[in-house]
């Protein structure tokens, strides 16, 4: 639970500000209400995402009044990212009044509306109500025009594959099964193949789809209507140009191929052994999961209307995934995190039916957790132009110690991450500095024993991690010089001073990265060793050098 005067310095902030779109305050003392608190995410992410903050009263003078709803918060954000497709995030802030909870929304992707429990849900006024056909329909028409969900013409049911069809039956049973939707299961067993292709919109209105096409069509179709809709896998052992050891070209349904590609990939899929005392632990160079949400990404997001294959070129420690066209409308290597817009809607609600995604628009973010959980380099986008998306998956672990501390971390804590706490984490052990907006974050991690801060907006990992790898003297080293230094910047400056003292805004000068706080706590630190000493007020007074001299007893008067 976060303590820090900033934080707190910033919720004060928030209460004097008006309740909007991005901002919701509710006392909720005691017990909280999850339906109602999924509710508000689920309005808020459609209204571009906000803060649903508990404890405070929302009624302006707002003030806090402390919360104990939702004693397990971890717990409560698990099961919200279960009922709805998105990465909420939460804090908990110890105002001197009370404890307060705090959930961030991330925003709806652009086109996407966002329903919990079957419904579309917006505010209005101190009310939750359901979101009117009007501005469901100006949703669905900002993320422009869907491809995929455009007929295509003289494409016939006896064009398409079946045993595509049931690979894709197979899927979306499994799928209800693991929801125990169970009636799902059974009625999608006794459906024919039009009225599964129906239930899934890739038949509309007795026509289909070009969604349907690339799902499900033979390759006889698919050279007919759609010929560069095919995936082309490569490996090359080398870098060298030239032909490559393996090719396979695959013009035909994705889902008649799918699990065969992968298969082909992990052919050449070789394990890295790192030795922890008498145990070696093997780590493959490719892991499955996130290769699968790359091929799934390039499948829904690449332009069909341009001309070029989707490319997979393996080498023995990377893969490069080029698709045509540049990144959908609105989405940059910035934000691809925080940002969705499907160029192929319908193709990505066929994958999200049948669970081969599974929550819409957070394939990008499953790849880069995955990868910094196995310590291997973010995604690099490198490649990616206006023509085409370029990703490089690499394989080579980085350090073995940091996999074993997140999953220690991870089972003592059981604190629930998410995609921009793994960059954090992966920060701190590069020793970078975290970005200005990840304040929150941070303080979360602090709180979990994960980070430790440094200095300004850079942290290393904690003891913990130093301790597990058996580096005891490296975290004093970090910590310790680190702190001794800025100790000795500040003497020097009050040494250099001595005469007229030395103010504390200029003081904060000579540490500009570090806040106030923590240049007051360094000076007292002086303080203690009798290096300095200070003169007047806390805020206005000035710092000399050495103990602080005796004050003179005065004289008694006769």
């Amino acid at each position: 639970m976060s303590t820090d005067p900033a934080r707190i310095a910033l919720l004060e902030e928030w209460m004097r500000d008006k309740e909007g779109e991005n901002l919701e305050f509710k006392e909720w003392k005691n017990d909280g209400d999850f339906e109602k608190l999924a509710r508000y995410c689920c309005a808020l992410a459609n209204e571009g995402g906000g803060r649903f903050i508990m404890g405070v009263t929302d009624k302006r003078p707002r003030k806090v009044v402390g919360s104990s709803a939702f004693s397990q918060p971890e717990q409560t954000r698990k099961s919200l990212c279960q009922r709805i497709p998105l990465a909420i995030d939460f804090e908990q802030i110890q105002h001197p009044s009370g404890r307060v909870l705090l959930f961030r929304i991330p925003g709806r992707p652009l086109g996407t509306p966002i329903k919990y429990d079957g419904r579309y849900w917006m505010r209005k006024e101190d009310s939750l109500v359901e979101m009117s056909e009007v501005r469901l329909r100006e949703i669905f028409a900002e993320s422009g025009h869907d491809f995929s969900a455009d007929v295509c013409p003289d494409l016939a049911p006896a064009h398409l594959d079946p045993d595509a069809i049931e690979e894709f039956r197979r899927r979306w049973i499994a799928k209800a099964r693991k929801v125990e939707d169970f009636a799902l299961a059974d009625r999608l067993a006794s459906l024919t193949h039009e009225e599964l292709l129906t239930d899934a919109e890739a038949l509309v209105d007795g026509s289909l789809n070009y969604a349907a096409l690339v799902l499900f069509g033979t390759a006889q179709a698919l050279g007919r209507h759609l010929a560069q809709a095919e995936i082309v896998f490569e490996y090359r052992s080398s870098d060298q140009s030239g032909p490559a050891q393996d090719r396979q070209e695959y013009r035909r349904g994705f889902f008649s191929y799918y699990d065969e590609l992968w298969n082909r990939i992990n052919l050449r899929n070789d394990r890295q052994d790192f030795q922890e005392g008498l145990f070696v632990h093997p780590i493959l160079t490719f892991n499955e999961r996130p290769v699968r949400e790359a091929v799934l990404n390039a499948v829904s997001h690449r332009n069909y209307q341009l001309g070029g294959s989707i490319f997979i070129r393996q080498f023995p420690r990377r893969l490069e995934i080029d698709s045509p066209g540049g990144f959908p409308l609105g989405i940059t290597v910035e934000n691809i995190l925080d940002r969705q817009n499907p160029r192929n809607r319908r193709i990505a609600e066929i994958f999200t039916r049948c669970g081969l995604v599974e929550r819409s628009g957070q394939g990008m973010n499953l790849i880069y957790e995955e990868l910094i959980k196995q310590s291997k380099p973010i995604p690099d986008f490198a490649r990616t132009d206006q023509y085409q998306v370029g990703l490089t998956l690499h394989g080579t672990v980085q350090d073995p110690a940091f996999i074993r501390f997140v999953e220690k971390v991870s089972k003592e804590t059981a604190a629930i991450f998410n995609t921009h706490d793994w960059m954090l984490m992966a920060a701190a052990a590069r020793g970078e500095k975290f970005p200005k907006h990840s304040d929150g974050r941070s303080a979360r991690l602090l709180d979990l024993g994960v980070i430790e801060r440094v200095k300004g907006r850079t942290y290393m990992l904690s003891r913990r991690y130093y301790e597990s790898v058996g580096q005891q003297a490296e975290y004093t080293r970090k910590r310790g010089l680190d702190r001794e230094q800025n100790l000795a910047l500040l003497l020097n400056h009050i040494t250099a001073y001595s005469e007229t003292g030395s103010k504390l805004e200029d003081l904060c000068d000579v540490l500009p990265a570090l806040p106030i706080t923590h240049v007051q706590s360094l000076l007292q630190t002086l303080k203690r060793r009798g290096a300095a000493y200070s003169v007047g007020a806390t805020n206005a007074g000035r710092w000399y050098p050495g103990p602080k001299p005796p004050e003179r007893k005065k004289g008694r008067a006769t």
